[in-house]
């Protein structure tokens, strides 16, 4: 935009705040503590992150744990498995009502998202294919605002009206997500408009390979490993950006539409669910540059490169490691990693999966290295999720969408809660530290 410039250089020069004057007025930046612990902002009964024990005030590292409802994600994964069965429904089950379901009580719910998958007559043709998206991030979030004028009740914020919005959000996200997905290959790509009905009968995991690929065929591992995912990936504690998002307007009773499109905006960002995006494109460009992945030297030497800001996008970051709680291990990352071996050896990958594994082992020494830190540091989930998608060969532009997918279930059970329990505003406080000035009259002041 012609002119811009002019406007920047003041933006930049008056919105420059000292980074002294947080320690001066103790101010905790990012809501987070000098030790680096999240500052305490609320209760919740939904989900708990463990990643370190403080004693004394010193951090001792552990193993990560992620519980949802106070059962470890660990046991969710494996009684799945044992029983051959998928488990987001029943992870979806435990998040919104605070208890594991009976197998009567699960079918009947894997039923209801079964049935509720279809989207509103005329919704895809109207609000997702006459107006599509290049970013399926930015259309989902539209999506659901554009779902509230389809609602009969949209503002009553009665427990029981709220709780059928969720549920119908929690299973109509991955038929937006597609549909979305393949109006912009359509009109933007230029490819072949193919929209299929979701199947009512199926898995959330199957049903959404079903609905992005054109013959629907997947095999049962491909499956499984989606499914796990979607397990992991559905809720981590009150305190994540997007879910504190969720918290935030919903204490000013806003509508549910607007409240997860809250959550969806967030989860957009570099920062929150974008990183795998990032994670691999960091990999695409060692790729380029490393000759010999099983060469641990020469992998090294291109972490330094990147810490040092030297390589990749010049950030001096090495996407999909370090976590603000978990220390030696993040538990999403050790069941998806395990899981991805698996298909890795199904689609002759292995070269690839074992640089992943490379990598994750000689980070923490490359950081010692360059940083000089004996900080412990593992790598996470957008690390090895990103990786998994692309065995599916699920496109860059799904990654963060399957994300949302997965993580509304944990966005609706945080706002029953707020509506449950909250009943108070969240308002935090910023400290100005802008000196008063008096006014000049326009007639007074410098060209």
């Amino acid at each position: 935009m012609p002119g811009i410039e002019e406007y920047l250089s003041e933006i930049t020069g008056n919105d420059y705040i000292d980074s002294d004057l947080y320690t001066r007025y103790n101010v905790k930046r990012g809501l987070r503590n000098a030790d680096g612990t999240g500052v305490l902002v609320g209760l919740t009964r939904v989900g708990d992150v463990h990643g370190y024990i403080l004693d004394e005030g010193e951090k001792t590292a552990v193993a990560g744990k992620l519980f949802y409802r106070g059962i470890d994600v660990e046991d969710i994964v494996a009684n799945a498995a044992a029983e051959g069965r998928f488990g987001f429904e029943e992870t979806v089950y435990l998040l919104m009502f605070g208890i594991l379901p009976t197998r009567e009580q699960l079918d009947r719910f894997s039923v209801l998202l079964g049935e509720m998958r279809a989207l509103p007559e005329n919704f895809a043709e109207d609000s997702i294919m006459k107006a599509p998206s290049r970013d399926i991030m930015n259309k989902l979030g539209r999506s659901v605002l554009t779902l509230y004028s389809w609602d009969d009740d949209p503002d009553n914020l009665s427990p029981e009206n709220v709780l059928r919005q969720c549920i119908e959000l929690i299973a109509r996200f991955p038929t937006i997500v597609a549909y979305s997905y393949m109006a912009k290959k359509h009109y933007y790509d230029h490819e072949s408009l193919i929209i299929h009905l979701p199947a009512s009968s199926c898995s959330t995991a199957e049903c959404l390979l079903s609905l992005i690929r054109p013959d629907q065929q997947f095999t049962k591992l491909e499956a499984e490993i989606l499914d796990l995912a979607l397990i992991l990936h559905a809720e981590h504690g009150g305190g994540n950006n997007s879910t504190f998002a969720v918290h935030l307007v919903s204490s000013a009773d806003t509508d549910t539409y607007a409240a997860l499109t809250t959550g969806i905006n967030s989860l957009k960002g570099f920062k929150h669910g974008g990183a795998n995006s990032k994670v691999i494109g960091m990999m695409r460009d060692l790729k380029k540059q490393v000759t010999h992945w099983d060469n641990e030297a020469e992998v090294a030497d291109y972490l330094e490169d990147i810490l040092r800001g030297e390589a990749y996008d010049r950030s001096g970051l090495v996407y999909g490691v370090g976590h603000a709680v978990y220390t030696i291990s993040d538990p999403r990352a050790v069941l998806l990693r395990n899981k991805a071996a698996l298909l890795a050896e199904e689609k002759n990958l292995m070269d690839e999966f074992n640089l992943y594994r490379l990598i994750e082992r000689i980070v923490p020494e490359v950081f010692k290295k360059v940083k000089g830190s004996d900080k412990d540091i593992c790598t996470n989930v957008d690390f090895y999720s990103g990786f998994v998608y692309g065995m599916l060969g699920i496109p860059a532009e799904l990654y963060t969408p399957i994300f949302a997918v997965s993580r509304v279930a944990g966005w609706c059970a945080h706002r029953m809660e707020e509506i449950v329990a909250g009943g108070r505003i969240i308002r935090p406080a910023y400290k100005c530290v802008q000196k008063r000035l008096g006014y000049v009259p326009l007639a007074e002041r410098e060209n």
